[in-house]
């Protein structure tokens, strides 16, 4: 039986200690993870952010959101190699909700025309 695919989302924090180059080579290690599995939709770099609270003595983090469609069991691989890998600071994988889109409106009824 074929699983079905899901999408998803992941949100992390790389360490802002890292060089450039470093930096890089994190994000393609986790997209790589989820290409091996699933489809990577979307990279979109935040870059250095201020964290809402500090974090091993750390004000500063940098973003990255990735969009995926993968399998459910990747979600929890996904986790621990965040966990187990130094640079990252904080991490959370979510199933992205299905795009609903608003019912089309056909006609507007005007209260006063009447």
């Amino acid at each position: 039986m074929e699983e079905k695919l899901c999408s998803y989302e992941t949100l992390f924090v790389v360490d802002p200690r890292l060089s450039e180059e470093d930096t890089k080579a994190v994000i393609e290690k986790f997209t790589a993870i989820i290409a091996a599995d699933g489809t990577v939709e979307a990279v979109k770099e935040w870059g250095k952010r201020r964290l809402a609270y500090p974090i091993n003595d750390l004000t500063e983090g940098y973003y990255v959101l990735v969009n995926f469609n993968a399998k459910a069991s990747l979600p929890l691989e996904l986790e621990r190699v965040f966990g187990i890998t130094d640079s990252i600071l904080r991490s959370i994988v979510v199933r992205a909700e299905a795009k609903k889109t608003a019912p089309a409106v056909d006609t507007v009824v005007d209260a006063d025309a009447e």
